[in-house]
């Protein structure tokens, strides 16, 4: 998850990657469910089930991390974040246009292929061991498609709580970013009117709200630390209960992610960095291409960006566009990660029979927006949102917890072209940046194609993006 979009400064980790140690947790899941199936071991007190119970409990307590998170984690970014009105407009539009095309690409392809039904007898099957099929979570399914088929303003006042309670304890995913925002909004408001005694305080609810944002980074550390053994015993009891089956139809998933994917980074981008921004593909791609291969090898956007602005630098694109989009605006230009969020939970909802139509699509586009955009800053991300996108488009929590690692034995592929596709999103929105405000191809005072003082300036600040607070100065 995330395209993973690690925190800068952070030290490489030396411990065994994460998606080796859930591969290991696959491997050894399905031997357990193939060597015991349904059977008690150890003693004969221990069997699959109470493993793939155990596993389901991590799941759970992701989705408690998450939703917390991501509302601090929006707080943080206003905090540590000032950009003007005109340019913040500008990019949140462009990476609004670019959001909608992904999402159509993504949605079209699993609505005229219907990639999910092919793994509908085998996920269905492990909600009612020894019967063909269970409706239980299509029947729940089908309930929230119902109610997404209301008006727009019905639709709207869902999202506004009752409380704002409500949000957090039911994992609205929606109505935490909106709170999210609206209480950033509110923090810049009371710290610009208010008087120096004001001030002080607000600076100590700032340093607060980094506080506990840090903490709940951490938290989520040492939970998706453990996901291998949740792993391990979800798979042991989809093993145990389905056998083998249930893993062949998953790669009809990764090639359809793939495939969307690449629609979308490797011909959408290129035609607008060509035609609108007049950077031809010799440009976008081949100087772009060391950003891309390293955001690939790397499985990271937010580590590849000192790579990312000398590519820009080189591409002649201004220091002032290539830091906002590459370094502040870096949460918005997550097209890897929306694409594989909403295309997992139409997936699952077609494998188990109950496709939500158009409102309930909606809402999971929304869903995976406002997800990856809160959260994108932590290692992960990707695992971590995708339990609330999935809530979201009504699947029941069993079925989120037997799906989870299903969808994880390809995950380690998926996630590093999800990084190099947000990193191709950063160089774009960069690129388009720099239309708007009038450049014209070479014609910046640091672009070169050595990459040189422009970008020092980029990276040597203390007080800019890579040297602590992320601030853009006008």
């Amino acid at each position: 998850m995330g395209e993973q979009k690690s925190r800068a400064g952070e030290q490489p980790n030396r411990r065994i990657p994460l998606y080796v140690r859930v591969l290991s947790g696959v491997v050894l899941g399905i031997v357990l469910g193939l060597v015991f199936r349904e059977r008690k071991y150890l003693f004969g007190t221990v069997g699959n089930a109470e493993l793939g119970r155990l596993g389901m409990l991590v799941v759970k307590l992701l989705k408690a991390l998450a939703v917390p998170l991501v509302f601090f984690a929006i707080l943080d970014a206003f905090v540590k974040t000032n950009i003007t009105l005109r340019k913040g407009a500008r990019l949140v539009v462009i990476c609004a246009i670019n959001a909608t095309v992904a999402l159509c690409i993504g949605l079209s392809i699993m609505n005229g292929f219907s990639p999910g039904r092919h793994l509908s007898g085998a996920l269905a099957a492990l909600h009612r061991p020894g019967a063909v099929a269970s409706d239980a979570a299509a029947q729940e399914l089908i309930a929230t498609a119902k109610k997404g088929s209301l008006g727009l303003l019905d639709n709207v006042s869902g999202y506004v709580p009752r409380s704002l309670v409500d949000p957090f304890s039911e994992n609205s995913v929606i109505t935490v970013v909106l709170l999210g925002l609206l209480a950033g909004v509110a923090l810049r408001r009371a710290r610009a009117r208010g008087d120096e005694e004001t001030a002080r305080g607000i600076s100590v609810v700032e340093r607060g709200i980094g506080g506990v944002y840090a903490i709940l980074v951490e938290a989520l550390d040492i939970v998706v630390g453990v996901v291998p053994i949740a792993v391990l015993g979800v798979v042991a009891d989809v093993v145990g209960k389905a056998g083998l089956e249930v893993f062949r139809s998953i790669w009809i998933f990764l090639v359809t992610v793939l495939a969307a994917m690449a629609l979308h980074s490797l011909v959408y981008y290129p035609l607008v960095a060509w035609f609108i921004g007049k950077k031809p593909p010799r440009v976008y791609l081949g100087i772009g291409a060391d950003a891309i291969l390293t955001g690939l090898s790397t499985n990271s956007s937010l580590a590849t960006v000192p790579v990312t602005l000398k590519a820009l630098d080189r591409m002649g694109v201004s220091p002032a566009s290539a830091r906002l989009a590459a370094c502040i605006g870096t949460n918005l230009n997550n097209d890897g990660i929306l694409l594989y969020e909403a295309m997992t939970a139409v997936f699952l909802t077609q494998a188990v029979g109950a496709p939500l139509g158009l409102s309930g699509e909606i809402t999971i586009g929304l869903a995976s927006v406002m997800a990856a955009a809160g959260i994108a800053g932590i290692p992960e991300a990707g695992l971590v949102v995708l339990p609330l996108v999935l809530g979201a488009a009504g699947l029941p929590d069993a079925l989120i917890a037997t799906a989870i690692p299903l969808v994880m034995t390809v995950d380690w592929l998926i996630a590093r072209v999800r990084s190099g596709v947000n990193v191709m999103s950063d160089m774009l929105v960069a690129v388009l940046l720099d239309v708007g405000d009038g450049k014209k191809n070479g014609s910046d005072a640091g672009a070169h194609d050595g990459g040189g003082e422009g970008v020092a300036d980029l990276l040597g600040n203390p007080g800019g993006p890579l040297g602590g607070d992320r601030d853009e100065r006008p």
